[in-house]
């Protein structure tokens, strides 16, 4: 469907902005565009990045006086893209902007993401001195030929460097790496989940290497990729034998480390979307902003919004989709609580559906119902059972 800009007067949007919500900030800019990413991120051309401050100084503005006031956030989220390829300078623009009309008294998580090609020992004290919790740094791999194979513009040794400095400067780390590399043994694969948890992260996000059509192997694919159940699999097998626990499909975390802003998305809790292609949740409502710079820019400062797709969320489709996203998660559904909130017959149609399940993929408790390790490798066949119709 699509939508004017003025789409957060709609009945609802308005409304999610007056309570502590999660924000995730796209930063469009990137050294050079990896094969496999479909994100809205390009290369800047001198000004640009003038334009994106100022675009979105626009765009906070203009939630700012629809929501009263400063926003009241819990998670902030600043990722990319790659967020590190703004200098320090602009960075003070970033944060000064953000201190304007953002209230960060009740923030609980303060994330960044950080590639390790162009995160400085400045990014780090800056970050530090304003109040940045958590860096998410873009290892995707340990093993140099992998990591040229996916034309990434770091080496192993960079990233090890951008993790112990990280770990060194006192930040919760996050470290990303990616299975299903062509050449990717095992053997090579164990060696960066190990090399990568005694660096010092506590917590690791995996995921496996997938083609969107947008991205550039989406539309010429490379040989090699492979399917990677096996990797994962080990992962899940090895990594709680270090202390990491798998609380999430992709996410593994020693006890008390995972993302909260993570599970605001699990958890459907209301995520205000800011910046070019930056996707928002706002009691009921999600919605896209203008994934191009020079459209975003544009919409913002002629309205104030930059939003060009919405849909509102109810009824079937959003019993759905709580169950869905609850199942992601190591604590899976609270049986009456989705009960409460969609009813009786939305409960008995969620059991009938799960018990056409294979019992060694869920796992009962009292209470509630979540994916058991196996469940979580076949996640996708269990929730293509839950897209349920009107």
């Amino acid at each position: 469907m699509k939508v004017t800009s003025h789409i957060l007067d709609f009945e609802g949007g308005r409304e999610g902005l007056s309570e502590p919500l999660s924000v995730y900030l796209h930063v469009p800019f990137c050294r050079s565009k990896c094969p496999y990413c479909s994100f809205a991120s390009s290369v800047p051309r001198l000004g640009d990045v003038d334009l994106y401050l100022s675009a979105l100084e626009s765009e906070l503005i203009g939630l700012s006086r629809l929501s009263g006031g400063p926003l009241s956030v819990r998670t902030l989220y600043i990722g990319g893209g790659t967020p590190t390829v703004l200098s320090v300078e602009e960075w003070i623009r970033l944060m000064d902007l953000l201190d304007r009309y953002i209230d960060r008294g009740s923030i609980e998580e303060f994330s960044v993401e950080a590639n390790p090609e162009s995160l400085s020992d400045g990014h780090l004290r800056f970050w530090r001195d304003r109040g940045i919790s958590r860096i998410s740094i873009g290892v995707q791999s340990l093993d140099d030929d992998e990591l040229r194979w996916l034309g990434r513009l770091h080496d192993s040794n960079e990233a090890r460097r951008a993790v112990i400095a990280s770990v060194a400067s006192g930040f919760d780390v996050s470290g990303d790496l990616m299975f299903g590399l062509k050449g990717q043994t095992l053997r090579k694969w164990h060696r960066s989940l190990k090399a990568l948890a005694e660096l010092g992260v506590g917590h690791m996000s995996l995921y496996q290497l997938t083609l969107d059509n947008d991205s550039f192997w989406g539309k010429k694919p490379p040989e090699g990729v492979f399917d990677g159940y096996g990797h994962y699999r080990w992962a899940q097998w090895y990594l709680p034998r270090i202390g990491f626990d798998q609380y999430e499909i992709a996410s593994f975390a020693l006890e008390g480390r995972w993302s909260l802003h993570n599970l605001a998305y699990w958890n459907r809790d209301n995520v205000l979307g800011l910046g070019p292609g930056a996707w928002g949740y706002l009691n009921g409502l999600r919605y896209e902003n203008d994934p191009s710079l020079s459209g975003y820019c544009d919409s913002v400062r002629s309205s104030g919004f930059a939003v060009v797709y919405s849909e509102r969320i109810g009824g079937v489709a959003e019993a759905s989709e709580s169950a869905i996203l609850a199942l992601r998660t190591k604590w899976g559904i609270d049986l009456d609580g989705f009960c409460r909130r969609f009813g009786s017959g939305a409960k008995a149609r969620l059991l009938k559906c799960l018990s056409e399940i294979p019992d060694n993929c869920l796992d009962w408790r009292k209470g509630s119902v979540a994916l058991t390790r196996k469940g979580m490798r076949v996640a996708n066949s269990i929730w293509e059972r839950l897209l349920w119709e009107e």
